[in-house]
Parts: structure tokens; sequence; C-alpha cells
């Protein structure tokens, strides 16, 4: 374990001040090999020689001549390993951008700290520091066409079920279907190994079909046995590209004797840009005639969602993970998640927020009136065999007020 002396730290700043400040800090904190730079030029020079070359920096972000964000560009020229700290007098959104850049440079990041400079704070994201260790290679394993058709054909995508719960009250109201190929040799295979291929290889109908006919089954189920919940699909836009798929879904649905009124098609907003979108606007129309619910996903992940809400009949609205976790402390965060909300209200569409991690969210999400949650606070995606044994769970945790539902107007 290499001891904290040991640890070079490089400070870049252009205030004098400032870097006579962090080095007192890191000083106290037992960080005594440090150097400082007022200006990045100086500190290339440090990198470029391994017995400079520091394991973290301390970077501000506001400098002349040579900004951080080009500083940064440059230890990507140079196959920067080590790890950085931004330190800076900018807002919030601007060191979460440049926070985002870093990431996506690839470079180690241990967080972000705002002038004036906590030592509490500083401590606690040097604490996150670990040596540089090459990353290993992927062992994500690429699935062919021909696998993938044998998977469906053997009927070794298996559904798992996501519970979806009413803010206000606790009630479980529905479950959005997430599919799983159950690898005869490598296990559970999550569908972000297999999605795409089967898209590309003309075979997301056959694997939509055994999907939609595994849930359909499963609702049944539900029903006979008195839970009678909502059972959610994803639909990709190659589903919707032909009209036989609006009679598919019909048919399936009449043929196990579900109500339209509890299936709902799920739609990943992003997946309807840059379409014809005729046929597909003509299947989603005649579903909504027939009462079965179209949820709009994602979104705000795409690039054209008001266009999306005003042309295609949506009844409810899935608020993207990514702007509801910790939107409770992020204002940019709280800012897109009320915005969604409230449009969504208005437009008479229900509102599911996903990522619902703790509860943190969970809370938000109460105060607001968000409609429904979905997330690991409440449940990750369950097989039908556990699904009753989480219900008995999740049951006890409203009526022992660790869920505390909305109070009643």
């Amino acid at each position: 374990m290499q001891s904290v002396s040991d640890i070079k730290i490089l400070i870049l700043d252009d205030d004098t001040f400032m870097l006579k400040l962090l080095t007192r800090m890191l000083a106290k904190q037992g960080y005594t090999t440090v150097s400082a730079c007022d200006n990045g030029q100086d500190a290339l020079k440090k990198i470029d020689h391994a017995d400079t070359c520091p394991d973290l920096i301390l970077l501000d972000l506001n400098m002349p001549d040579m900004d951080g964000i080009e500083f940064v560009r440059y230890l990507v020229d140079r196959n920067y390993h080590g790890n950085l700290v931004l330190v800076s007098g900018e807002d919030e959104r601007m060191l979460k951008t440049a926070e985002k850049l870093v990431h996506a440079h690839k470079i180690q990041m241990l967080g972000y700290l705002h002038k004036p400079v906590n030592p509490e704070k500083l401590s606690e994201l040097l604490q996150k520091w670990e040596p540089y260790s090459p990353a290993k290679p992927s062992d994500k394993k690429i699935y062919g066409a021909a696998e993938i058709q044998s998977a469906i054909s053997n009927h070794e995508l298996v559904n798992y079920y996501q519970p979806k719960v009413s803010v206000a009250t606790g009630d479980v109201i529905g479950v959005e279907t997430l599919v799983r190929w159950h690898h005869p040799q490598d296990g559970l295979i999550l569908p972000d190994r297999f999605i795409h291929t089967a898209e590309q290889h003309g075979l997301i109908n056959d694997l939509t079909e055994l999907v939609l006919r595994q849930a359909l089954a499963q609702a049944k189920i539900w029903h006979q046995n008195g839970q009678i919940l909502r059972v959610a699909i994803n639909v990709s836009m190659d589903n919707l590209a032909s009209l036989d798929f609006q009679d598919l879904v019909v048919r399936l649905v009449t043929e196990h004797g579900l109500p339209p009124q509890k299936i709902t098609l799920e739609v990943t907003e992003s997946q309807l840009m840059g379409s014809d979108t005729r046929i597909p606007l003509e299947i989603l129309t005649r579903l909504r005639l027939k009462r079965f619910h179209l949820s709009i996903d994602d979104f705000g992940t795409g690039h054209s969602s008001m266009a999306q809400l005003r042309d295609i009949p949506f009844s409810e609205l899935k608020i993207d993970q990514g702007f509801v976790h910790r939107a409770w402390m992020d204002d940019t965060l709280r800012a897109i998640y009320d915005a969604s909300l409230s449009m969504a209200k208005q437009l008479s569409m229900e509102v599911v927020a996903e990522g619902v991690e703790d509860r943190n969210d969970w809370e938000l999400l109460r105060q607001t009136g968000c409609d429904y949650a979905q997330g690991n606070f409440v449940s990750v995606p369950l097989l039908p065999a556990d699904f009753s044994r989480w219900l008995e769970e999740w049951q006890s945790r409203v009526q022992n007020g660790l869920v505390t539902p909305s109070a009643s107007p």
C-alpha cells in the first residue's frame, strides 16, 4: 500500500495564493510530495518526465493562456494515467460539464471541488485515489446472428419483470418486461449484448414476439391469481415498420383473454428519430384507439421530444433515470425533472420516474406528485417465481411506514 507521503501531487492554478493554500492543506493531511505550477506549460514539462510525473493533479479550470479544458486535451495526447481533481470557482453546471468531458477522454477523475476549498471535502476525494493499473481487456463477448437465432428458437430468452408502484399509495400497479438471455455456457446475458445485433440482422420481430408471448402468458397467470397488473413491453422501431405488428399484438392479447387497458407498449424516444413515421404512427394510433397504453421511454435523451409528444398519442411518459437519480441534490437535473413532470401533467399523461435508487429519490417523487416509481429502491428486475415474495416484502415496507406514502388531500 502506497503511503500518502509517496503520492506525487501536482497543483495547477494561476492564483499563487491558492497554490500555497492547497499545498498547506495537503501537507496537514500527510501529502508532502507536492509540486505547484501557475501555468499549463510548466505543468506539462513535469508530466513529460517520469521522475516528476504526478499521480494526481489538482486542476483549476479558468486560467489565462491555457485553460483547464485545453490542459486536459494535452494530458490525453500524453496518455496520462493519473487522476484529476477539478478545483474551480465556476458554477455547478460548468463543473459537471467538465467532469463529463474528462470521463469522455478516459482520464480517471476523483471529483471536483468548489473554491474556497473545504479541507474535509478535499480529504474525502483524496481517499478515493488508487494506484494506476492497466485496464483489463473487455470480456464482453460479441454474439452473432446465428447464436441469437438459436437462442430465440430454443427459448433461452427469459423475461424478468421490474415492478412499478404508485408513489401516492405504494400500491403495485404494473411491471416492465425486461428480457435476459440465459446462455447455456455464459450465464445471464443482458440485452445490450444482443438487441442491437438482432435489429441489424432482421431478428428483432421474432425476438419481440417471443418476449410478448411470454409476457402475456405471465400477465394471464397474474390476472387469474387476482393480481391485475399492467404489463409493459418494449418495442423497437423495426417492430413498427410493418402493419402486421398491430395485428399480432391485438391477436395475442385477445388469445390470452387480457384487456388492452392492461398492456403498455414502451417506445424508446431516440428510436423514433430520423425515420419515416407514417407506418409507426398508424400502428401506434390504432393501438391507442383499441385502448392499449403507449409509453414514451427514456424521455429527454433523444432530439425531438416535443415533436414526438405532438405527433404520437402517448398516454405515459417515462422520465429517464439520468434525470431522476440524485435530482434532489442537483439543480440542473431537478430543473429537467420538474419540466418533464409538468409538461406531462399538462398533457394529461401518466408519469413514471425511472432510476429511483434510494429514499432521497423516492422523497422527491412524493413531494412533487409524480405518479409512479420504478427502480432498485422499489425492486430489481424479478423472475416470476420471485414476485410473490417481493410483493409481501414491499407491502410490509409500506404498512410499516418504511415507504411513506403521500398524504391524502
